[in-house]
């Protein structure tokens, strides 16, 4: 099937729960509302759907391939990229300085969906190229910044991210990558690194590298790494491409997913020293690079509503087409379409309303980030900061952990055909099965919620963020229909067992930190379940108001009342058995001897 971009699902979003009128408020945006929103998504979507869309499948089964160092990427693949850059998507939200377009997050993260829903590998090498570009903004001097952020904004040149080694995955401290200084101010870097998406392509002339390595002397540990620039060709005094640089890709993976996003081996300093610059000061990478972290870790849990949506319109378009088996209630005399049957339904309802609910999150969080670096006063820049850095974990884990969930379903809902390649439904099953793996594992982003997030501050965001749920819980009861009253009684539940599950975390995380950590991933999944709930909550309240005046679109608002019913139904009704196993089912978790396992 062709993708069709969610416009109206985003615009409805960014105007009634992100609130594009209050983001184009801010010093930067004032050209940034509703207007420019819809017509940016408008034109974003006709490029992911003509464009990028129709090479999925083929990057699937003709991935990227590896020969004598180069990669060659799929067919078609360097001229989507081509108009990528040529359109300006890359520098959708990055600085009017350095040619990007300066659009806020809150309109460049549904754009960042569309194009990971159109091809999730595809995406991948913008999204890591947008991550160096922060790190640049953030830490480089003023010589990295002329040198290179006008030609990453531009797409004439892509970013990578390399961290991980064979003997460092997640843990950081064992990085053994290596900078020697040099007398002119430079580096020479020599290691190996695993994992680098689009560490090598054919794309562009030129791959920046962004490289955690160790300089000689420093301290042990992770406060000992460095951050260094280190590109695939040098570059010139006057801009142009100098030589190769020390730099190469000696293997690519072969992966379950994503095939066509070339994973890299790369070698620095095989042939006497990749040269490198350093980025800001020696010892403060892992600083730096949590940068691109934390704009990657949001981005992937785009990828992860993205790669649900696309399943979700997969698994419908199958339902109304599969003929099978008379309906249970008579409605139909013979045989019929598979939707019309209870169960499909309730398995689309629950592929739509993960897929909304978490889109809407996300789009909140977006909104949240542009107040935090924008917004005039400096206390609100404050509150808004530590909601997005509360939200980054639930975007990043909740979100990829959902779309596993969604893009399941889409394989039960084609049933025995969805097993079979050539329907395309395995597909986004595979490229969604990295997505709460890489950029930080879903345990990663529950024990940051859990220590940095929750713990460290006694768990006062959390409440904080509970007393603004508290409040859209008494609108819904207020407003009268037995929706919003369900949903009012459902997201008090939810929000209760959440509080009891925050009280629990903050009381254990260091007096037992094995019981506050056993329950970090169910506590993650509970936040994110309620977050997610929170906002099509308040998204029912904006249609149950546009229906009643009878503005807006009819059929689109009674379809949120009744997705976010469903949400608080089947969904939210989740939270208290997982209360449950966190508060009381602790002990259990660690009760077995190592030796039994």
């Amino acid at each position: 099937m062709s993708y069709q971009a969610p416009v109206k699902d985003m615009l409805f979003n960014i105007e009634h729960l992100a609130r594009i009128d209050e983001v184009a408020k801010l010093p930067g945006f004032e050209e940034a509302g509703l207007e420019t929103a819809q017509a940016v998504l408008e034109e974003c979507a006709k490029f992911n759907e003509g464009v990028v869309a129709p090479l999925n499948v083929p990057g699937d089964l003709a991935p990227s391939s590896w020969k004598d160092g180069v990669v060659t990427t799929t067919a078609g693949f360097k001229d989507a990229f081509k108009q990528f850059a040529e359109g300006g998507w890359q520098g959708l939200q990055h600085p009017v300085d350095f040619g990007g377009q300066g659009l806020p997050k809150t309109i460049g993260a549904a754009c960042g969906e569309m194009l990971n829903a159109a091809n999730l590998s595809f995406a991948l090498c913008p999204l890591l190229t947008d991550g160096a570009i922060e790190a640049l903004l953030t830490a480089g001097d003023d010589a990295l910044k002329a040198t290179y952020l006008e030609k990453l904004v531009s797409g004439q040149w892509t970013g990578t991210m390399n961290l991980t080694e064979p003997q460092a995955g997640s843990d950081l401290a064992l990085v053994r990558t290596r900078a020697e200084p040099q007398p002119d101010g430079a580096y020479k870097v020599f290691g190996t690194k695993i994992f680098i998406t689009y560490g090598e392509h054919d794309m562009v002339e030129n791959i920046v590298h962004l490289v955690l390595a160790r300089v000689a002397g420093a301290p042990e540990g992770v406060k000992g790494i460095s951050l260094f620039v280190v590109p695939k060709f040098l570059v010139n005094a006057d801009g142009s491409l100098g030589e190769r640089n020390d730099v190469h890709c000696v293997s690519i993976e072969h992966k379950l997913g994503i095939k066509a996003s070339p994973t890299a081996v790369l070698q620095f300093g095989d042939h006497g020293g990749a040269i490198g610059y350093l980025v800001g000061e020696e010892n403060r990478g892992l600083e730096y690079m949590f940068i691109m972290m934390n704009a990657a870790r949001y981005a992937v849990g785009v990828q992860g509503i993205a790669v649900a949506d696309r399943a979700y319109q997969k698994a419908v378009e199958y339902a109304r087409e599969r003929v099978q088996s008379r309906p249970v209630d008579g409605s139909v005399a013979g045989s019929a379409a598979i939707i019309h049957h209870p169960d499909v339904r309730r398995m689309l309802m629950t592929m739509r309303a993960l897929t909304e609910g978490c889109r809407a999150m996300a789009s909140v969080a977006a909104a949240a980030y542009d107040a935090a670096h924008n917004h005039p006063d400096a206390e609100a820049r404050q509150q808004n900061r530590t909601f997005y850095e509360f939200m980054v974990p639930l975007v990043k884990g909740y979100s990829t952990e959902m779309s596993l969930e969604v893009t399941s379903l889409g394989v039960q809902v084609h049933g025995g055909m969805g097993f079979i390649e050539e329907t395309g439904a395995a597909q986004y099953y595979r490229d969604a099965r990295i997505l709460p793996i890489y950029e930080g594992t879903t345990a990663i982003q529950a024990n940051d919620l859990v220590g940095r997030k929750t713990a460290r501050d006694g768990g006062q965001t959390a409440k904080a963020i509970a007393s603004q749920i508290e409040a859209t819980e008494k609108e819904l009861a207020a407003s009268g229909s037995a929706d919003a009253k369900a949903v009012a009684a459902r997201l008090g539940t939810a929000r209760q067992a959440f509080l009891d599950v925050v009280d629990f975390i903050a009381g254990n995380a260091k007096a037992n930190p094995n019981a506050a950590y056993a329950g970090s991933v169910p506590y993650l999944m509970l936040t994110g379940n309620l977050v997610a709930g929170w906002q099509l909550a308040r998204a029912l309240l904006v249609a149950e108001k546009q229906l009643a005046s009878g503005s807006g679109d009819t059929a689109f608002m009674k379809a949120k009342v009744a997705t976010a019913r469903f949400y608080a139904d089947h969904i939210l009704s989740r939270a208290t058995s997982v209360r449950e196993a966190i508060v009381g089912g602790a002990d259990s978790v660690m009760a077995l001897e190592m030796d039994a396992f």
